[in-house]
């Protein structure tokens, strides 16, 4: 189609007016489903026309030049000279020239093709499990066309706002309070925002938040109960005068759940009455406090029958926390 390379390199230098096409992709092996379509419009003075992509020539009048078989030629028509560009990459971005001879006179247009993808998370932290108080450090890497912008927030009830607007997210003696799930949110106007979440689970020691003692009538059922808060979960003991109860002694029935134990007792006697100590422990400390089981008559227990109270809580004799990593504790003082 052209004569000579030297008459194509004049085409070439010539630039006349510069426009500007964008599409997107969507994702990383799907772009939009309508291609970039370069067209270019020409009368019937023109004898000759071409598309080039930098100093590549595609087509050139009817002929294809180029070896992609993304290339194709929609139009060659007296009005109309266009291409369509199939599953476009981001290497395809740049500037496309069409190339016109009308009465040896050349001329050129030029559009320029902008490549959008959406973003993406290519890299972020684990789940991580980590003891109150230590610092904690969370990354998170997008890629996109635009570059995205990148946040991190808590998900909290109590959490307002972002807690970083930038790919890292520091934490600084991290609490109890800070522990849950942190997202990362990507975007850059060109798809929906991309979300990723990290869980951080933050360890300590027990703390016993309720201890209720209770009064029974001798022969009735009577209930002690101990809650803690801790993480990872207590593990529950209980003692009488220094002496640990165990599941399965007569007449005693110990119930333990993650934060919770009970200890049921089916057939109070006198013999049941008295201090009780409740002992939760992890691997970062123990707690332990001590419940009274108390004597009531069956007149007191009609009454509070009648008063709908059946479990009054008594005072807590005393209460005492170390963080010093034990199992259990080699001895448990009687109450005072």
């Amino acid at each position: 189609v052209f004569r000579s390379t030297e008459s194509l390199r004049t085409w070439k230098s010539e630039i006349a007016n510069v426009l500007r096409l964008q599409f997107c992709k969507t994702s990383d092996a799907e772009f939009q489903k309508v291609p970039p379509r370069p067209k270019c419009t020409i009368d019937n003075r023109v004898t000759r026309v071409a598309w080039l992509n930098r100093s590549t020539i595609l087509y050139a009048g009817n002929d294809k030049w180029c070896l992609d078989p993304r290339v194709v030629l929609l139009s060659n028509t007296q009005t109309q000279y266009s291409i369509e560009i199939q599953n476009v990459d981001v290497y395809d971005e740049g500037p496309y020239t069409c190339s016109v001879q009308t009465d040896n006179h050349p001329k050129t247009s030029r559009v320029h093709l902008i490549v959008q993808v959406s973003p993406k998370i290519v890299e972020i932290s684990s789940d991580i499990s980590i003891n109150e108080g230590n610092n904690v450090s969370l990354t998170c890497i997008a890629t996109g066309r635009p570059e995205p912008t990148v946040t991190w927030r808590h998900i909290s009830p109590k959490a307002v706002g972002f807690v970083s607007e930038d790919e890292y997210l520091e934490i600084q003696g991290i609490t109890r309070e800070q522990s849950g799930d942190y997202e990362c949110s990507a975007s850059n106007d060109v798809a929906a925002p991309v979300v990723r979440r990290v869980k951080v689970t933050v360890n300590y020691p027990p703390y016993i938040s309720e201890a209720k003692g209770t009064g029974v009538p001798v022969g009735q059922t009577g209930t002690l109960q101990c809650e803690a808060s801790a993480v990872p979960s207590a593990e529950f003991q209980w003692y009488k005068d220094d002496k640990r109860l165990v599941e399965g002694k007569k007449g005693v029935k110990v119930e333990n759940r993650p934060f919770l134990s009970k200890l049921i007792f089916l057939n109070v006697s006198e013999h049941d009455y008295g201090n009780y100590t409740c002992v939760a422990s992890n691997k970062l400390g123990h707690t332990n406090a001590s419940i009274t089981l108390f004597g009531e008559t069956e007149a007191q227990a009609g009454q509070r029958k009648r008063e709908g109270r059946w479990t009054q809580p008594a005072p807590i004799a005393h209460l005492c926390c170390s963080t010093v990593p034990s199992r259990f504790p080699n001895h448990i003082p009687s109450p005072l």
